[in-house]
């Protein structure tokens, strides 16, 4: 079995193209239900069909991340915010995320900000690791979803 540094070589990063909509779809409806399950629960499940254009996937910069010419996860951002980010489950903490989270932090401004949902604590530790520091506690509204209550961290990241 190949170790994350393997794994970590044979990521390709690479501009979204309107081809790879389907599989962000899955990867999304897949990984969405376990973040869910860790924070507000499986009922403000909501696609990625349903709610790309409310909150604006494509209002940002997104890429893909492949393995083995296979998209395996994705990224959004814009030059201040970290919007989405999404790996398929059978690829977690096989590297992926981070690269993501690698390119989303070298394409942006000195300073970057992302919101976690309370409860989801590999994507918590994966921010943590990659130099993000916890800002402040929200509550409010799931967005998105906004009939669902959620409390959620404010993270943030500056260049040294």
């Amino acid at each position: 079995m190949a170790g994350a540094a393997d794994w970590l070589i044979m990521i390709k990063i690479r501009p979204y193209d309107s081809a790879d909509w389907p599989r962000l779809c899955e990867i999304h409806d897949a990984a969405r239900l376990d973040e869910l399950d860790a924070s507000v629960g499986r009922d403000a499940f909501l696609t990625l069909k349903q709610t790309a254009q409310n909150e604006g996937l494509f209002d940002n910069t997104l890429f893909v991340a492949e393995v083995k010419n296979r998209v395996q996860g994705f990224v959004a951002y814009s030059r201040e915010e970290l919007a989405w980010l999404y790996v398929d489950p059978k690829f977690y903490r096989r590297g992926v995320g981070r690269a993501l989270v690698r390119h989303a932090v070298s394409a942006s401004a000195p300073t970057m900000q992302i919101e976690v949902l309370e409860g989801n604590r590999p994507a918590l530790e994966l921010y943590l690791s990659e130099g993000f520091k916890v800002v402040k506690r929200v509550e409010g509204n799931l967005v998105g979803n906004e009939t669902f209550a959620a409390a959620g961290l404010l993270l943030g990241r500056e260049d040294p």
